[in-house]
């Protein structure tokens, strides 16, 4: 086990710069889910689209999954803490992602996929993060990096947490999934009551922390379920996050990423640089040239 010491070096813990409730909404067949980001409060942090959280063990709230729908000119990455979801696509490739596993899908050119519960009672928990590719990329071939739970490291805290890596790095630990363009940090952390984490982060990256359990103290503001930081960025060459749990513990997404400066044109699944480009992908789904 890594030592605290040996694996955090914050030289300025980044401020928070505004915070952010997750709202409720139904999305796919009906699924009922939180919104966090992509909402009017906070519409985008490039090169993030959206978060949501998905979680209940009513099977009402998640049976009706996401059925067949396209994606262009994007990333989305599924996170799955408790069930099991399967994915299948117009490409050929399908899969199951169970508790712990991850699923970091580049819909490129496009992509007709389905996401469907493996499960039909049961607590259903994970999260689904959008982001984005650049122009050069937003054309590219369709793929997939899918790791289940036992790829994921885990570093456990001198405290009696632990953190899930991801993405991007934590002491010695390198998460699995590589995304050159947008260099994303993607860290799962638990900590135990009153418990202190703190990691680098590399500068220019924008960076938010979402709590989704118990409570932390991040930069003198104090975070419950279901709320997101943005964070800012800090002076200096060598900045990072620091955050302290509650009195119940506290577990939180840190996600950070290279931000692409690019123009932003989305609709519904299509994201693209210009309004010409988002025409031309319903044109092109249309005629199922995806």
């Amino acid at each position: 086990m890594t030592t605290t010491a040996e694996i955090n070096d914050v030289r300025t813990p980044r401020p928070v710069t505004r915070v952010i409730t997750g709202q409720p909404t139904t999305e796919g067949g009906g699924v009922n889910l939180t919104r966090v980001l992509g909402q009017p409060a906070l519409s985008e942090l490039d090169p993030f689209l959206l978060l949501d959280e998905f979680r209940s063990d009513d099977s009402a709230d998640y049976l009706a999954g996401f059925p067949e729908h396209p994606h262009r000119g994007f990333e989305t990455v599924t996170y799955m803490l408790a069930g099991r979801m399967r994915h299948g696509d117009n490409h050929g490739h399908s899969g199951v992602i169970g508790p712990g596993g991850v699923q970091w899908m580049t819909a490129g050119r496009g992509i007709v996929h389905s996401e469907m519960p493996e499960q039909d009672e049961g607590l259903m928990w994970g999260f689904q993060l959008w982001v984005n590719l650049p122009a050069a990329d937003k054309m590219g071939e369709p793929g997939y990096q899918e790791h289940a739970a036992d790829a994921i490291p885990e570093v456990g805290l001198p405290g009696g947490g632990e953190v899930r890596v991801i993405a991007g790095r934590f002491g010695d630990a390198v998460g699995p999934v590589a995304a050159a363009a947008t260099a994303p940090v993607y860290l799962d952390v638990r900590l135990d009551a009153g418990e202190t984490f703190s990691t680098a982060v590399p500068a220019g990256h924008n960076a938010m922390l979402y709590v989704y359990d118990g409570a932390v103290d991040v930069a003198g503001q104090s975070l419950t379920r279901g709320q997101l930081a943005q964070l800012g960025q800090a002076a200096g060459s060598e900045d990072g996050v620091a955050f302290t749990a509650g009195d119940d513990g506290g577990r939180a997404l840190l996600i950070a990423g290279a931000p692409l400066n690019e123009p932003v044109a989305r609709y519904g699944p299509f994201v693209m640089n210009h309004a010409h480009e988002i025409r031309q992908a319903a044109l092109d789904f249309q005629a199922g040239r995806f």
